[in-house]
């Protein structure tokens, strides 16, 4: 047998949704028999083939007709040309078939609210595991990015925290680009049982999640060692803490196969061995050059756009537009940071930094940063969604009645997440900045 062959075998197995039903069961998941009781049938249904144009989100072969409203059957992830396993998207979950969950189970961590999908409930035997999982998977979600940055920009290292949201953009962006080009459905419900539906209508190979948890770990130790004073063996300790908590998490929730997160992971260590080298050029020019602005702008949209084209709607296409523009908001409002003077960044001769001693002052303003700065951070997020949806819908002629459905249009998507996250980024790095030195927390 032929090395290729095998590395195929192997590639198969590390696919197969049954790992993930074990590992489920394994650490106490498993399906409410009344579930089986309902409808013994479900499962052969479910099972069946999926045969079409791999460009159609749906599970009946057929030409592509553009969105679909929230709660079709279309707006999925199917298989490529020859695979098996049920499409990826809506009506995937049966938690309206089993009625109320009793004490002992547990349902999704939380509707899709773009596609109004909800997940399948669950019996839980092992609930530490449970919540232990459920914080895994939040380290891949838009509230702990949301929060994780601006606490490293405000509290702890400027320089730090713009380098990581540059490493996390490349990686977050080529990885929402690899799933749309090579379009492998999430694994089959049954056997899988989903816990979280959120990004349910995204395609799986490879995991985002898998990609941020390996390269934000590996690239803050990366950024900070050598900078600051520290044991290297707590570095060595995080990484493969924080990288398997997320990866076992995406198993866990039924939203990646063992081979989506292997990917992942090694997808990431070959990103950042490129990517690396160059992260202090770009962030210098960033900073620094007079056009880097215009420059900044410009290509983060035109990243947008390229993603925009490579399939059809699904909540992926969203996400990039927002890490895009979150990346270009941080990075103009660095360059106008640096123009000020606001946030500078200490001298070549004070390094390695030294940690300052745990004060209630000093604790008190970091307390206070963090209050004040996110607080203006989401009053602006939720003014400017407010602003750029009716706007975009008003421009390009869409009907807002239904926000969820006109948000399926790119000229909608577009323009509000880059436009709206872009102004998140901007405010994180410059004007809440200027409110801590207007009010004297800097």
């Amino acid at each position: 047998m032929s090395l290729r062959l095998r590395l195929a075998q192997l590639a198969g197995s590390l696919r197969e949704p049954q790992k993930v039903a074990r590992f489920q069961r394994l650490c106490g998941v498993e399906v409410p028999r009344s579930r089986y009781a309902a409808d013994p049938k479900e499962d052969e249904k479910a099972e069946a083939p999926l045969s079409g144009d791999s460009r159609c989100r749906e599970r009946q072969p057929g030409a592509c007709e553009g969105p679909q409203p929230p709660g079709s059957d279309r707006n999925q992830c199917p298989a490529k040309s020859g695979g098996g396993g049920t499409p990826n998207g809506v009506r995937n979950g049966l938690a309206t078939d089993l009625g109320p969950a009793s004490p002992r189970r547990a349902g999704a961590l939380r509707r899709n609210s773009l596609t109004g999908e909800e997940g399948q409930l669950a019996q839980v035997s092992n609930w530490p595991l449970y919540y232990l999982f459920c914080f895994g998977t939040e380290l891949g979600n838009e509230i702990f990015y949301i929060s994780f940055f601006p606490f490293w920009i405000w509290n702890v290292d400027a320089l730090v925290g713009r380098r990581l949201v540059a490493i996390w953009v490349l990686v977050m962006y080529l990885g929402q680009c690899t799933k749309d080009i090579i379009r492998w459905p999430r694994p089959p419900s049954p056997p899988v049982i989903k816990l979280e539906v959120f990004y349910n209508s995204e395609y799986s190979m490879p995991s985002t999640h898998a990609m941020a948890g390996t390269a934000i770990p590996i690239s803050m130790i990366l950024l900070t060692y050598g900078r600051w004073q520290y044991p290297l063996i707590y570095g060595l300790i995080l990484i493969p803490c924080w990288c398997s908590l997320v990866c076992l998490s995406r198993i866990y929730m039924g939203m990646h196969s063992i081979l989506d997160i292997i990917a992942g992971f090694l997808y990431t260590i070959l990103i950042l061995a490129v990517f690396y080298p160059f992260v202090d050029l770009i962030d210098n020019f960033n900073q620094t050059h007079k056009y880097a602005p215009l420059v900044i702008i410009g290509l983060h949209l035109a990243l947008g756009i390229f993603s925009f084209t490579l399939d059809t709607w699904s909540t992926s296409r969203g996400d990039t537009a927002e890490i895009l523009g979150s990346g270009a908001g941080i990075a103009c409002g660095s360059h106008v940071a640096y123009k000020m003077g606001l946030m500078l960044d200490p001298s070549v001769d004070m390094l390695p930094l030294v940690g300052p001693p745990i004060t209630v002052t000093l604790f008190g303003k970091a307390i206070m940063r963090i209050l004040i700065g996110m607080v203006f951070v989401l009053i602006v997020r939720n003014i400017m969604k407010k602003i750029t949806i009716p706007l975009a819908c008003k421009i390009f002629s869409i009907p807002c009645d239904d926000i969820r459905k006109a948000r399926q249009h790119v000229e909608v998507e577009l323009p509000y997440r880059y436009i709206t996250y872009g102004m998140v980024g901007f405010s994180i790095t410059f004007l809440v900045p200027y409110i801590f030195s207007f009010i004297g927390i800097s």
